[in-house]
């Protein structure tokens, strides 16, 4: 399973954020795209105050601050289907 991690340099709780999705571990090996949003101006408008935001295979979103509880939740949701 993948997840899209929006970010940019600098980003202390970006950091965070994928040290949290490294953590998710229940549902087999998770891929991370590291998304940099300073490199695109349509992604610095939508997320530019947003950051972190990890997007999922089903095009849902969840933005900071989330928690491992929030993830492997989400990740279950998409195994079941």
């Amino acid at each position: 399973m993948h997840v899209i991690l929006y970010t940019t340099a600098g980003c202390h709780l970006c950091d965070i954020a994928a040290e949290v999705l490294q953590a998710s571990t229940s549902h087999g090996t998770l891929d991370i795209i590291h998304t940099e949003i300073g490199d695109d101006d349509e992604l610095v408008e939508r997320y530019g105050i947003r950051i972190p935001v990890v997007k999922f295979s089903d095009e849902s979103e969840i933005g900071w601050p989330f928690e491992l509880n929030d993830i492997e939740t989400k990740l279950a949701q998409l195994s079941s289907h």
